[in-house]
């Protein structure tokens, strides 16, 4: 028989020095110079921008070691779970000083997992992208097959309306990870470093010879003015975070969940409420102010506010409890529905809709908008998305007539035909199916044009306006019970309050289908 002499093992302290070792080097991320690169770009270490977003630090983190060995700590990504004002949120944060933050064939394995467990914990996820892009080194692992790249962008959609994504991008975010940030519920962008493209300055001039700077392709400011793709454009990666955790106070946890409350607030005080909205129809202001008048005190914060600004968007509190606001805005192009317009109104009432935040229309709309130029960028079909996202939401919809209700812009602001919980008017509500210089162009306009002299013909075009006008006073719209209440200004806020508090009890069932059929 042989007798075998057993191995010693190894001394215990040295494997716990050596974890502890292993793990304070992958928390640092990648090398020192490429850390130092980083910070001398003006952006934030991974784990800097934890700590501005989490509570604390973080309750644990998947992956830590992942590649390690390979000098590819975390292959690029945290994935976390902490805590946004004592409520706890799902993380994932790219390390841009790990091969450019790319994605590696255990970075999706870690982003997947974390999309996963959002999701079946009922909690938000929060997104701070700066990567570029994925490794093409590594295609042919994590590209083509049933588990790869891919996956993340199909888990986006599968738990988009049953948990918040909200996406803050530091960097770039190109190709087809630019995706990313497009499928999350609200976008955030840097000005000056977060970029967002198909394809890269280079690539186009190849391919189209066209030459445009980096920013001009994709930058914060083209994407917060001018695509639609940014929601908010922050001027530091500290103000970005900051408006991440104020988008979470306005949201639940899950669809299933209820909005956070807080404790309510009187109005930012003003001399007169009434003062603020002119009577005369044709004279525009600022919505905002209005809001300001009405919603707890600075609890409005606007969402979508450089894009289509012809419409205002954006959360707000009345007593403590969340909403979200649609308004005209008859100070820039008149409050006119535009395409834009109708594209940021949808998708803000489908946000609302899926995370239970009643809606609050106040209504000041001459219409869509008309012409050759609206109907060639597809006026009728952007404006059916709005008409669709109202119609098809199931939370406590309140519209307010402030002032004009015109024609389609009625319907797609949730006038009365739209099925709204309550429809209330001003002293000052026009509703009607086309302004008054409509009216008179489309019924009168042979009688008028029959006039020669230019002095009877205008005295003419008066007294039909003010007749007409007179048909769709106030009065008449509560006469024929259009409205649910006709409510002074300085009544506005109570009754708003109560019947949101009201409307909340109600459980509303959407119909029964796989989904509707939505315009694009």
């Amino acid at each position: 028989m042989t007798s075998t002499v057993p191995l010693d093992p190894p001394p215990q302290a040295d494997i716990h020095e050596e974890l502890q070792a292993r793990l304070r080097a992958a928390r640092l991320g990648g090398s020192e110079k490429n850390r130092h690169k980083h910070e001398a770009a003006g952006k934030l270490l991974v784990r800097d921008r934890l700590r501005l977003l989490l509570d604390d630090i973080e309750d644990f983190e998947d992956g830590l070691l992942a590649r390690h060995a390979d000098g590819l700590p975390g292959d690029g990504v945290v994935t976390c779970i902490g805590s946004v004002d004592g409520r706890r949120v799902c993380v994932i944060a790219n390390d841009y000083t790990v091969k450019a933050g790319t994605w590696g064939k255990r970075t999706f394995e870690k982003i997947t997992r974390m999309q996963l467990l959002a999701d079946e914990l009922g909690l938000p996820l929060v997104y701070l992208v700066d990567a570029a892009g994925a490794r093409i080194d590594e295609q042919f692992e994590s590209y083509a097959g049933r588990h790869a790249w891919g996956n993340i962008f199909y888990n986006q959609v599968q738990i988009s309306g049953r948990v918040p994504q909200i996406c803050a991008l530091f960097g770039p975010s190109p190709a087809g990870s630019a995706y990313v940030p497009a499928l999350c519920d609200v976008i955030i962008m840097v000005r000056g470093t977060a970029t967002a493209y198909i394809g890269s300055p280079r690539v186009a001039e190849m391919v189209t010879g066209e030459s445009v700077t980096l920013e001009e392709m994709g930058g914060a400011d083209l994407h917060s003015r001018v695509s639609g793709l940014s929601d908010l454009l922050a001027e530091t990666e500290e103000e970005a975070i900051a408006a991440i955790r104020l988008y979470l106070s306005y949201l639940p946890s899950s669809w299933e969940a209820e909005p956070p409350r807080a404790a309510g607030r009187e109005p930012r005080p003003t001399e007169s409420l009434r003062s603020i909205v002119p009577e005369n129809q044709a004279v525009p202001y600022d919505v905002r102010e209005l809001i300001d008048a009405v919603v707890d005190c600075d609890s409005f914060f606007e969402h979508k506010e450089l894009f289509a600004p012809e419409l205002v968007t954006g959360f707000a509190r009345l007593d403590g409890a969340p909403v979200g606001i649609v308004a005209n805005q008859s100070a820039v192009k008149a409050g006119v529905l535009f395409s834009d317009s109708s594209d940021k109104a949808a998708r803000f009432v489908w946000m609302c809709n899926a995370y239970n935040v009643p809606l609050l229309f106040l209504i000041d709309v001459p219409g869509y908008m008309l012409g050759t130029v609206a109907e060639k960028e597809g006026i009728i079909r952007h404006g059916a998305k709005m008409l669709f996202a109202v119609a098809e939401s199931r939370v406590p919809r309140v519209a307010v007539i402030v002032r004009k209700a015109y024609g389609g812009g009625y319907l797609g602001m949730s006038g009365s035909p739209m099925n709204p919980d309550a429809v209330l008017a001003l002293p000052t509500a026009k509703p009607a199916l086309l302004g008054p210089e409509a009216a008179i162009a489309g019924i009168h306009f042979n009688r008028v044009m029959a006039i020669e002299d230019e002095k009877e013909r205008q005295k003419l075009v008066t007294e039909l306006r003010s007749e007409y006008e007179e048909q769709i006073d106030v009065f008449q719209i509560a006469n024929e019970n259009a409205v649910e209440a006709v409510v002074s200004y300085e009544d506005l806020r109570r009754e708003l309050i109560h019947r949101f508090d009201v409307y909340r009890r109600k459980r509303k069932t959407p119909p029964a289908r796989r989904n509707g059929v939505y315009p694009v």
